[in-house]
């Protein structure tokens, strides 16, 4: 395996070797290859892994299928009720602003799920927790397509949001059980590929499901999509923790394990780094359904179809840097890149909303929203790369952290955005670059990736 990118260490300063996992290779047996581009020097390390390593890695097409489904429910939940935002507002006769907080309620649950759900996978191994955590999902999704109230869908979305939480963990757990270095960075982007759909059929699917009934039947389609994404992981999910790698400590050892990540710099770096990028991205995702239909008139299916073209955006930029950047430039490059791109989408839209350029349509901001969103391809499976290159020994707990960071995160910069009410989209483009500017803040101050090369030379 190709050695992982210099300055890339654990918490005890050293590059971290490649995780055994022969006790998953007979499950994860699928003949494909792992994500290509490696040269000569590569597959003659490949030819020296041990073979059932090698084969653990090729998590075939299957698995990566089921990974692909489990890291898309987030963006399903979310995205394919967007749409609906007005037509809840009008049904149970709500504010925006309250109706705004059934996605933070859903974030929320996502962000405290994640620290429960992480340090059991690390214990009980990653196939027990996440069959649980899918049963309550569906449960709870299927309850709030009967919510009277305002309060009680709030509060099962919250529920919902815990449940589903499981999933987004577990994939990334799943995936550093299987990868180390640029090739984990390569498997990331290949789950963006794959999640990156969820983003621009939910809204379509959510549209046009309200051509024939009402938002109720949104949390009808994604109960569905709970119970077949359950029977999936059921057939064709594995497990990929061996008994001896798992942490035989309770809650005082995971507390503890957290605590030692934390200390970790760079991983605490990354960690902020890639949930402020998330948040100025779920700023988008909570506004921009009543700054596109309420501010500039569009239909929901117009909404759906902006929506659409910018996750296309991001799934070509994730693609790009998979194939053709990493292993040919540094993953700190390729982040630092995004995240400048980020930070000048948010300002350029700030100048737009705020009447610098006097008024603008609609045609600009989602050019401005496009941009934004495209180099999420760079910043969101460079981060979690980096984060979990240094976290071998724990990467549930390590990922319930960078998953909680995102979601808290992404939980307080919802409700910001329609503070000024539903006549503007400044609030959207404020908080846009805020996060963007804090985001490069901690990558310089915290990850230092200069410093950790020059510290390697």
């Amino acid at each position: 395996m190709r050695k992982p990118d210099s300055g890339q260490r654990n918490t005890e300063g050293h590059i971290p070797a490649a995780d055994p996992a022969s006790a998953a290779a007979p499950a994860l047996s699928v003949e494909a290859s792992a994500p290509s581009g490696r040269g000569p020097a590569d597959r003659v390390a490949a030819e020296q892994v041990p073979a059932p390593l090698a084969a653990a890695r090729r998590a075939g097409f299957l698995v990566t299928l089921v990974l692909g489904g489990l890291t898309a429910l987030p963006p399903l939940s979310m995205d394919m009720y967007l749409p609906a935002l007005p037509a809840v507002t009008s049904s149970l006769g709500s504010p925006a602003a309250t109706v705004q907080l059934t996605l933070t309620a859903c974030l929320l649950g996502m962000a405290l799920g994640q620290l429960v759900v992480g340090p059991m996978s690390d214990k009980w191994g990653r196939r027990r927790p996440l069959l649980i955590g899918m049963i309550v999902y569906v449960a709870a999704t299927a309850i709030c397509a009967f919510a009277p109230t305002i309060e009680l869908l709030i509060g099962f979305r919250l529920l919902q949001g815990l449940a589903g939480a499981a999933g987004i963990v577990i994939a990334r757990a799943v995936v550093r059980d299987l990868y180390d270095g640029v090739e984990m960075a390569r498997f990331f982007s290949t789950l963006m590929l794959i999640s990156g759909v969820a983003p621009i059929i939910a809204p379509l699917i959510g549209g046009q499901v309200l051509r024939i009934t009402d938002w109720r039947g949104i949390f009808v389609v994604l109960t569905a999509i709970g119970i077949l994404l359950t029977l999936v992981v059921v057939k064709w999910l594995h497990e990929t923790l061996p008994e001896e790698k798992r942490h035989s400590g309770g809650v005082v050892q995971a507390l503890r394990t957290m605590r030692g990540l934390l200390a970790d710099r760079a991983f605490t770096g990354y960690m902020l780094t890639g949930g402020l990028a998330f948040a100025a991205l779920f700023a988008y995702i909570s506004a921009s359904p009543f700054v596109v239909q309420e501010i500039y008139g569009a239909s929901p299916q117009t909404f759906s179809l902006l929506f659409g073209v910018n996750s296309i955006g991001l799934i070509a930029v994730g693609q790009i840097n998979g194939k053709l950047l990493v292993g040919r430039v540094s993953l700190d490059k390729a982040l630092g890149f995004g995240l400048a791109v980020i930070t000048l989408a948010a300002t350029a839209l700030l100048l737009m909303t705020s009447g610098v350029f006097g008024k603008v349509g609609l045609l600009p901001i989602a050019a401005g929203l496009f941009v934004l969103m495209s180099a999420m391809g760079l910043a969101m499976p460079n981060t979690n790369a980096l984060a979990l290159m240094r976290t071998p020994h724990a990467a549930g707990s390590a990922s319930a952290l960078i998953g909680t960071a995102s979601f808290l995160i992404g939980a307080v910069a919802s409700p910001l955005v329609g503070i000024a009410g539903e006549a503007t989209a400044v609030p959207m483009a404020v908080v846009q670059l805020v996060c963007a500017l804090a985001s490069v803040g901690f990558f310089l101050g915290l990850c230092r990736p200069w410093q950790r090369r020059a510290e390697a030379i």
